[in-house]
């Protein structure tokens, strides 16, 4: 019988192991995540392994909820104790989720302990870790240092402030680099309800009154070059709608002008506003040297009820259909032809058309998939998406794992990703298909860390 989650997990074989412990220490660059600025800055000490674990983890409350539990044990006003408790019953009969592994390697990495977390177990495992954090003062800066995050981009706002990534780099007694990542959805999103109000915050932010398409795109611009100023690298975007067409810029302006005004915009006028936005943003971005994160089929706030009572970010989301890929080629192309296409990495939701954005991205220069994304980063979807890549493509410019997570303790699942790939690599190496030299161990360094490390230094 294999022990449970021993020092061999997930590694396939012996060659999987040589490539793992070569490279299992290197530095973590995590691209694209949703930690709050604002805790990192204040660097809180936790009060108990239920807030580190349930404050903010929608996989967690995900799976919580799955199981029955009641939802004052997930969002609402139980005690950290109740709802550790719950977490714990429902992660023991979880089997094949990929919170089973996670968690585990979280107990382990950041409190030693690797008694298997049950109803049974929950409270001495919460007693014992409890007493960790007292004893080591965890806090979020700490988690980071201690997971070895050399650099982490959150996800901004561009009407957002930036205040406390200001603070951040200017407090010399914290290693890692924190930078924002521009995120346009609400600025972009110009059907949804309050995009006025939205626009006066932008307008605030910019320093200027927005009036029109021209102030607004230069209100936009002024808000990227201060983004800019503060260290930002990578721009993402997020949105359930891909544009099926790309406007002109007076169809542009006429949308985002009735937009300005409270007018019902139809969903052609949408999709050309969104189509002509996609390709000039690209444009700025190419300029400014920033990499463009298209994540896409993403159905956002399915339950409604639930949205009405507990907000976005919950764990209400849901896979949607693969957007054409036509679509995909379209904007790509255009900005491609224009010579604006900015170094490009593409994330589908829906794994059925992962193969489809392999094949899309090798035909241009700089476009790339990244990791498996969000219902997709099991064990499973994370084998499929390295042979994808594999498989039409060049795997040596994958830029590997990114946590996309709320909860500082997801810096664990890098080491999840980094023992699936040597893994992956371990078995094409024993079954004759991959030769173990020097190159191999040059790929998975790459992949775990310097194809990153170079992309931030450009």
């Amino acid at each position: 019988m294999s022990e449970f989650m021993g020092p061999r997990y997930l590694l396939a074989n012996d060659a999987a192991a040589r490539l793992y412990h070569a490279c299992k220490d290197l530095p973590i660059i995590d691209y694209h995540c949703h930690l709050s600025p604002k805790e990192i800055y204040e660097d809180k000490e936790f009060s108990d392994i239920g807030e580190m674990f349930l404050g903010g983890d929608h996989y967690k409350w995900r799976l919580m909820r799955c199981h029955g539990i009641e939802e004052k044990y997930i969002t609402g006003d139980a005690s950290w104790g109740e709802k550790f408790q719950k977490y714990a019953e429902a992660l023991a009969t979880a089997a094949g989720n990929p919170l089973y592994h996670w968690t585990h390697m979280e107990l382990r990495l950041f409190f030693g302990i690797d008694t298997p977390l049950n109803g049974k177990t929950a409270a001495s495992i919460r007693e014992r870790a409890n007493a960790v954090i007292r004893e080591k003062h965890l806090s979020p800066r700490k988690l980071i240092v201690s997971s070895n995050v050399e650099y982490l981009s959150t996800t901004d706002d561009p009407a957002d402030s930036l205040k406390y990534h200001k603070l951040i780099a200017e407090d010399a007694s914290f290693p890692t680099v924190v930078t924002p990542a521009f995120r346009p959805d609400t600025l972009l999103s110009i059907t949804k309800p309050g995009y006025r109000d939205y626009v006066a915050r932008l307008s605030s932010a910019a320093g200027m009154a927005i009036t029109d398409f021209a102030s607004w795109k230069e209100a936009v611009l002024k808000r990227l070059n201060f983004f800019c100023s503060m260290g930002c690298k990578f721009t993402d975007v997020g949105i359930e709608t891909f544009p099926s067409a790309i406007g002109t810029e007076e169809e542009a302006a006429a949308a985002l002008e009735k937009a300005l005004r409270g007018e019902e915009i139809c969903g052609c006028e949408f999709h050309k506003f969104l189509g002509f936005c996609y390709c000039w943003l690209a444009g700025e971005y190419k300029k400014r040297g920033l990499v463009m994160q298209l994540h896409i089929a993403v159905k956002r706030n399915t339950n409604s009820s639930m949205f009405a009572a507990i907000g976005p970010d919950c764990g209400g989301d849901s896979i949607r259909d693969a957007v054409p890929s036509d679509d995909i080629v379209a904007i790509l192309d255009r900005a491609e032809s224009r010579g604006e296409l900015p170094k490009t990495i593409l994330y589908s939701l829906n794994p059925t058309a992962c193969p489809t954005l392999a094949t899309i991205a090798g035909s241009f220069r700089g476009v790339i998939c990244g990791a498996a994304w969000w219902f997709c980063d099991h064990k499973k979807g994370i084998i499929e998406q390295i042979e994808n890549i594999a498989q039409v493509g060049d795997l040596s410019t994958f830029l590997g794992m990114l946590t996309d997570s709320r909860s500082f303790l997801s810096y664990a699942r890098h080491d999840y990703f980094r023992r699936i790939f040597c893994s992956v690599l371990g078995k094409w190496i024993e079954d004759g298909e991959f030769l173990e030299d020097e190159n191999a161990y040059k790929l998975t360094a790459k992949v775990f860390h310097d194809n990153l490390e170079a992309l931030i230094r450009e």
